[in-house]
């Protein structure tokens, strides 16, 4: 198959430090189908010969396997162009309309692209915009797929307002809403492990799980993001989306076919299934914190207040955590935490299933029930806890021992990254791994709640609750789950 990929945004952070990175990837491994032209598009003055050079340079920041030889990134630049373009110019887009239908025979190919993947790496208020252009000039055929990167929207107003504005040109199936987390092998994994296995899907629900939590954890600061990151919070910026649809990834019902609306469908069962928050229960049943300076991996690092570009006395929260259930037959009174923050004692990310205790114990103890770990990042894998006999005394004693599968190292020749692996979903038209927007509108539902309690106590001079950084946040994060007498991992 030929495609053309435009990425709008070409010169922008996204697009040097996660898309290109991935495209090589996908490149060097062989995935990138052939024929396929990638178009940069931006307001810099640049030919392509000059973009090429751009990102060679930014290039060689890059660490590890994605940083390529000189070789390498010229074998790859071939497939490079750019187009300068001024977004806010309804006329500008004849000129990308004419690049895409007017392909050069001397490019390797004479006929337009069997597939055209407009990637919108752009800020998201120009959504409406973009697409609209993109409509008036004929780039919304049904070979197009017009692909929508977060934040989508601030609120359930705004996200509706982008979704009628995408909506109004393109299908739901050309729009690919991307959640990078959901291109980790790891969450492919939650898939075949309930799935594709008998051994897990009997015990997934009430009866023998007490409780899972969802931690999405960063060392880092918000570094140079500090207007953006006032703007958006930890809510809006991880719980919203990331953390919900792991969330329905480990709650959903399995679904009738490996496909799409399938699996997207019972995603969106979850989310209406999520216990609804009021102004009480938003107040008693989620965390929010904002870091101050502190000792974050052995150094000393400064407070939110005091990085660049955020205002001295901002309310937006950095951490979050909070407590909630899904109403229905499969998890009643089974508690789900979540929790998301920066400036964390550690940059990681994990879903720990917490097994039922055995109803009748016969050795001497106590001893930790059985959990499952499966973990995201940095490293991607599963572990299985579990209780062994210890010593020479036979099956008197207990102790814990664990199964560790590193996917790393078992698939090590079949490695995929989460924006290379999306990527080539959206190239080759699979929606599986892509947000509906029913389900982003349920989520946005969802959280409004709290963003509203939180306006009150703003309003009262409530502000989120301090943590020094390098912590695991604030001390009622543990208060929160120690209620249902549980704690978290790191706290096990």
């Amino acid at each position: 198959m030929s495609f053309d990929l435009v990425l709008f945004g070409g010169t922008g952070d996204l697009a040097w430090r996660k898309l290109m990175p991935a495209l090589f990837q996908a490149w060097r491994h062989g995935k990138l189908p052939a024929g396929g032209r990638i178009l940069a598009v931006g307001r810099n003055a640049l030919d392509a010969a000059g973009y090429r050079d751009w990102l060679q340079q930014r290039f060689n920041d890059l660490s590890g396997p994605t940083r390529p030889s000189a070789e390498a990134f010229s074998d790859f630049a071939a497939q490079l162009h750019y187009l300068q373009l001024d977004l806010t110019q309804p006329a500008h887009y004849r000129r990308l309309q004419r690049w895409l239908k007017q392909p050069k025979a001397e490019e390797g190919r004479a006929a337009a692209a069997d597939t055209v993947v407009l990637y919108l790496a752009t800020s998201p208020h120009l959504f409406p915009q973009i697409c609209e252009q993109l409509g008036a000039v004929g780039l919304n055929g049904p070979e197009v797929r017009v692909v929508l990167e977060k934040p989508l929207g601030h609120d359930l107003e705004s996200a509706r307002a982008i979704n009628r504005a995408v909506g109004a040109v393109f299908s739901e199936s050309q729009a690919l809403r991307i959640d990078h987390y959901l291109g980790k092998s790891a969450v492919q994994n939650l898939t075949a492990l309930r799935f594709g296995n008998a051994l897990f899907e009997p015990l997934w629900r009430r009866e023998s799980i007490a409780s899972i939590e969802i931690t999405l954890a960063e060392s880092l600061g918000v570094g140079t993001r500090g207007d953006f990151y006032d703007r958006t919070g930890a809510l809006r910026d991880m719980v919203q989306n990331h953390a919900l649809q792991l969330l329905t990834m480990i709650a959903m019902e399995p679904p009738a076919r490996h496909e799409a609306d399938a699996i997207r469908n019972e995603k969106l069962k979850v989310l209406q299934a999520l216990k609804p928050f009021d102004a009480h229960s938003a107040r008693r049943d989620v965390v929010r914190g904002q870091y101050r300076a502190g000792v974050c991996q052995g150094r000393a690092v400064p407070g939110y207040t005091e990085e660049g570009s955020v205002p001295a006395h901002s309310r937006c929260e950095t951490f979050v955590a909070l407590r909630t259930e899904v109403r229905n037959w499969r998890w009643a009174g089974v508690p789900f935490y979540l929790r998301t923050g920066k400036r964390l004692a550690a940059g990681s990310a994990y879903i720990v299933v917490n097994f039922r205790a055995v109803p009748h114990p016969i050795f001497p103890g106590p001893h930790p029930a059985n959990k499952l770990v499966i973990k995201l990042q940095p490293e991607d894998g599963l572990e299985l806890h579990l209780l062994a006999a210890k010593g020479a005394s036979g099956l008197e004693t207990l102790a814990p021992v664990s199964l560790d599968l590193d996917f790393d190292k078992a698939f090590l020749e079949d490695r995929v990254g989460a924006y290379e692996r999306l990527l080539l979903e959206a190239i080759h038209g699979r929606l599986n791994l892509f947000v509906r927007s029913d389900e982003q509108e349920e989520a946005w539902r969802w959280v409004e709640p709290v963003l509203q309690a939180w306006r009150e106590d703003d309003a009262a001079g409530l502000g989120p609750r301090p943590y020094a950084a390098g912590s695991w946040g604030p001390a009622g994060a543990s208060a929160l789950v120690a209620r249902d007498g549980f704690s978290w991992a790191e706290e096990q």
